[in-house]
């Protein structure tokens, strides 16, 4: 499977090798870094949905997710390094809303992890990036970007809106977790990488929110999860746990998800 929109060019699919990770990455850099899923085992029971609540709860399943190094995946070929440090990374683009939380651990101690940037990126709802030409986009655009701190509970926050699909891909976010920088005129500096992932959706929410606007004007067909190569190989450990707002899927969900890192891990 490729994570290319039908307008942009495909990303390569191979097995890692050491040395695969260029350094000093550039804004318009197209990266293809590729951890296997040898660098961990999938984390139990984050898949699915549960009844309305504030946040998740600290149970078994989620303990023991905090304790296993979650699988590496490609980073695709959309990342821009602008690190602009955001809540809300909508600039008013139109779908159901979705607050993210993203909880990140050590995963050799199983202790949250504080002051850790989590930095995310994802299509629309009709399977367009910011900041490249395709589709009525332009270079200059930012919308679905942004970076969070954890806070001391280790959970990192945004405000965002599902995602749409392209060509070859199921829904999915991006992120990349960064170390050891600094903050200074809202943009995180320094530090290094010490995670790159993707987060996926239960297909049960994916079917419901393709039929609601502006999904449904997306006339790509939808890969599903279990037909998506990347996911294959380690997905269903970031699979988001979803709840739905309210009785109406247009009025948002939350997606929760446990990160287990090695904090010390460079690409």
């Amino acid at each position: 499977m490729t994570d290319t929109p039908h307008h942009n060019t495909a990303e390569p699919q191979r097995a890692p090798e050491p040395g695969d990770a260029p350094a000093g990455a550039t804004r318009r850099s197209v990266i293809a870094t590729l951890g296997g899923a040898t660098l961990g085992v999938a984390a139990l029971g984050l898949a699915g949905t549960q009844p309305a609540a504030a946040a998740a709860p600290r149970t078994p399943a989620r303990l023991a997710a905090a304790c296993v190094l979650t699988p590496e995946q490609t980073e695709g070929p959309y990342y821009l390094d602008l690190e602009t440090v955001r809540k809300n990374i909508t600039e008013g683009k139109a779908g159901v809303p979705l607050t993210l939380r993203v909880t990140v651990t050590d995963s050799t101690t199983c202790a949250p992890l504080p002051n850790t940037a989590v930095d995310i990126w994802h299509c629309d709802a009709v399977g367009i990036y910011s900041g490249y030409v395709a589709g009525g986009s332009t270079p200059d655009t930012t919308f679905l970007r942004g970076v969070q701190l954890t806070d001391a509970a280790g959970v990192a926050e945004f405000t965002t809106v599902y995602p749409g699909w392209y060509v070859g891909r199921a829904l999915h976010i991006h992120v990349k977790t960064h170390v050891g920088g600094t903050v200074s005129n809202g943009t995180y500096h320094g530090g290094h990488v010490s995670h790159t992932g993707q987060l996926y959706f239960p297909e049960t929410y994916n079917t419901r929110v393709a039929a609601l606007s502006p999904y449904r004007n997306n006339t790509a067909t939808r890969t599903l999860n279990a037909r998506d190569g990347i996911y294959r190989n380690g997905g269903s450990s970031t699979l988001l746990t979803l709840t739905q707002a309210g009785s109406d899927l247009g009025k948002g969900v939350t997606g929760t998800v446990v990160l287990g890192i090695d904090p010390a891990a460079t690409p």
